[in-house]
Formats: C-alpha cells, structure tokens, sequence
C-alpha cells in the first residue's frame, strides 16, 4: 500500500530537533510502525511505549489517520484533518493532524484541536525556536544601525539607519512575545490605512525595482482597537508572501464589510484588508494545509509566515483566508470593529 522507505531509522540529530518540540510528532516506517515519538507526542497521546507498535496501538482512531496518510502518499503532498478524535487514557480528546511523506516513511504531526473561532490559538515551538536564534543577531544589527546613524551626514540616509532601529526594536518585541507566549495584544488605537502604508514602504525595500505596489483604500474606515506591530508583522508575512510567489504586481485594498461572519458569529462590522497578487497561486495540493505551520511550498521556505499571520488574526477575534488562481490570489484578513480580547 505504501511505498518502501531505504531507511527505518533516524538521525541523532533530528531525533533532538523533534524532542524539543511541543508540537506532538512521530514517525512511522512504511509499514506503519512508531520509529520514534516525541515527548510532545507521547503527552498528547498517553502512547507511554511505542517503539515498534503499529499504529493501531493508537485504538479506533488508527483507521481515519491510516486513511489520511494514504491521501498524503496519493497526493505526494501534507495532508490534514481537523477535529479528530482520539481515546487518550479512558478520555476522548479532539486533535488537528497532518501527516506527510518523510525519509523514514511517515511523519505525524499533531495539535490540540483549535476551532475556528477561537481566539487565543497557540504559538507553534518551532516559532519559539525561531525567535530564540534571532534574538543576539538581531541585537547586533540594531548596536550596528545607531553607529551608523551617528556617523552619517546625509538626512536620508539618517532616517533609513532609524528605520532599521525601529524594525529591530519591533522584531525584539515578537520576539519576546514568541518566546513568552500567553499574554493579550498590546492594544491601542489603529488606523489600518496607517500599518498598510508602514507595511507597503517596509516591503518596497525588499522588492524589485520593477515590483508595482498599489493601494486601494476606503478612506471612511474608521480607527479600532489592535496591536499595530503584530498586524504589521501579519501584513508583512502576506506581502512577503507575494513576492515569493512571484508577483510583479501587488495591491493593498481595505473595505468595510457590514454582517460579516466571524467564526460563525455574525459582527455589525469588519475592516477587510485584501492583498492582491499576481504571483503563480497556491498549488492545489497546499491549500487544505497552507496555514499550519511547517507547510510550505516554496524550496527552503519555513512554513511558518502564513501560520503566523493566520494567529494574529484569530487573535484579533478575526479570521484570514484566501482565493486563488495562477495569476491572482487574494488573501483576506477580516477583523471585527468591535473586539474585546477576554
């Protein structure tokens, strides 16, 4: 049924990468026995020993997963399913997996289940880790940029040195948030017009020269309540997004949306921010997957931008999704004028 793998083992060294990881992962060889499972795993399952036990060790729940890693190995991509449940120590518990083709044969990857509407999804570790790294380089370059700012002459170049001051000084905020997960959004007064104008001249720098970056604002929007910098790193992640894509054009567009829906609950209103893109589109196979985190499809990408995004979103009480064809993607973020973060 699946294909054969060369190998049934795995490295020391992933084994400690998949360790440290609060994302429940195990893998199974081809035919679909536990090589190994994380702490995270064994937690999340009550799977006390493993090693070697098919998957049906996991009870009446083995049939849905065997059936999902079927559809990844015919899709050759990740696939997903939300809500399952499974029997964990005489309980029942919902849990969203993925499961995907892997060296050793299978890879499992596995959350507490997070509706839709939630609004405090949690930070996936592999974030946490990332923010870890970052946090001495990015000192660096902050330290770097107000030698630079003090020895420059030329007013614009001045401000450029500002600039990555200020960006350093907003990623050592994420930073901490991601490293310190569970605290609420910083929340002040928001213009959306006003974090999309930040976003597009952030993005501008790193694009081509001949990247177009439009707008298309409603200027009767009115101001909410949010964390600017986690919106800005959410719009960021969508631009971000677009240039890898391939888009030669992008275009910021910002509408009032009256009676949305927000997981399932009907607002008065919402401020919708579209981004707009040219670029190759989302392939088909990443759609059902494209949010969780690890899922990429780009060579080298992480996986962990539109994850990101999606988070901050849910966090807002609000919610992003997408559309797409080669050619034009638009990905929507939804927020509720009116949001109270309990």
């Amino acid at each position: 049924m699946f294909a054969s793998s060369e190998s049934t083992s795995i490295s020391t060294d992933v084994v400690t990468l998949l360790d440290q990881l609060t994302t429940g992962v195990a893998v199974l060889d081809d035919t679909l026995r536990f090589v190994h499972a994380n702490p995270a795993f064994v937690e999340l399952t009550g799977l006390a020993r493993w090693r070697g036990c098919p998957l049906e060790t996991l009870g009446e729940s083995s049939c849905a997963l065997t059936a999902l890693i079927e559809r990844a190995f015919v899709a050759d991509s990740a696939s997903m399913q939300r809500g399952l449940e499974l029997s964990v120590r005489s309980a029942h518990i919902r849990i969203d997996v993925t499961a995907s083709r892997c060296d050793a044969g299978v890879l499992l990857e596995m959350h507490p289940h997070s509706p839709l509407d939630s609004t405090s999804a949690p930070v996936s570790q592999s974030l946490r880790g990332l923010a870890h790294e970052v946090k001495n380089p990015l000192a660096g370059l902050r330290g770097a940029a107000q030698l630079l700012r003090r020895r420059l002459g030329d007013p614009d170049q001045q401000r450029l040195a500002e600039l990555i001051i200020a960006e350093a000084d907003r990623l050592g905020t994420l930073t901490d948030r991601l490293l310190h997960p569970g605290g609420k959004p910083h929340l002040s007064v928001v213009n959306l017009h006003e974090v999309a104008e930040r976003a597009r001249a952030l993005i501008a720098v790193e694009a081509a020269p001949e990247t177009r970056l439009e707008r298309d604002y409603d200027p009767s929007l009115p101001v909410f309540r949010g964390d600017a910098d986690r919106l800005l790193q959410l719009l960021l992640n969508l631009l971000r997004n677009a240039l890898q894509a391939g888009a030669t054009t992008i275009r910021l567009r910002t509408r009032a949306e009256h009676a949305a829906v927000l997981g399932g609950q009907s607002v008065r209103l919402a401020l919708r921010l579209d981004v707009i893109d040219n670029g190759q589109g989302v392939p088909e196979s990443l759609r059902e997957s494209l949010f969780a985190p690890l899922v990429s499809g780009r060579a080298g990408g992480t996986g962990l931008g539109l994850a990101l995004a999606r988070e901050v979103a849910i966090e807002h009480g609000g919610q992003l999704d997408f559309r797409s064809r080669p050619g034009h993607t638009v990905f929507s973020v939804l927020l509720p004028l009116e949001f109270a973060h309990g």
